[in-house]
């Protein structure tokens, strides 16, 4: 009888199977945004002067545990200085805003012109920590200006971008031929 009772235990412990990614497909409640919205033009100013406009194909807004902001499609922001021309675009194909944690993460071929000082900056990655004031990746980066090409494994920055540094630094510097 005791072998019984092992065999029939040892069926169902082995018979009974959770594969982990059928488990959260069952348990995950419907995706569904709880604002959303397409062609979206968004004006942030203080003061009365603009400080910088988003504009995105799609927006979704999720109110849970962590209330966020999705871009499926993309975003481009744009800052303005102080007689409200541009002084710098961020571009990316997709980008998230955790609302609660105050931390905005750009993905997928992200793109920072600095027009004030005729630079580009390229990578894969930013993130944007407002608690910290710092914007920084950890991702491959390809900075562009007027003296050449500087590549580098991430960089830190503060939140205007006007102090930073590149994280293992390698050049390519243009020379004038006279």
């Amino acid at each position: 009888m005791k072998v019984k009772i092992a065999i029939f235990i040892a069926i169902l412990t082995f018979s009974c199977e959770n594969d982990l990614k059928q488990v959260q497909v069952l348990t995950q409640k419907d995706r569904e945004p709880e604002e959303s919205g397409k062609d979206v033009r968004m004006i942030y100013s203080d003061s009365g002067r603009v400080e910088f406009v988003l504009t995105t194909p799609e927006l979704n807004k999720y109110f849970d545990q962590e209330n966020y902001t999705e871009f499926p499609q993309g975003i481009k922001i744009e800052s303005y200085n102080d007689s409200n021309e541009v002084k710098s675009t961020l571009t990316a194909k997709y980008a998230i805003n955790y609302e609660s944690k105050k931390i905005m993460e750009a993905k997928s071929n992200v793109v920072i012109n600095n027009y004030e000082n005729d630079e580009v900056i390229e990578t894969e990655r930013i993130v944007w920590d407002q608690l910290q004031g710092k914007i920084y990746s950890d991702v491959f980066i390809k900075r562009t200006n007027k003296d050449g090409v500087m590549y580098g494994d991430g960089f830190d920055a503060d939140e205007q971008f006007v102090k930073y540094t590149i994280r293992n630094p390698r050049a390519t510097l243009y020379f004038d031929e006279e």
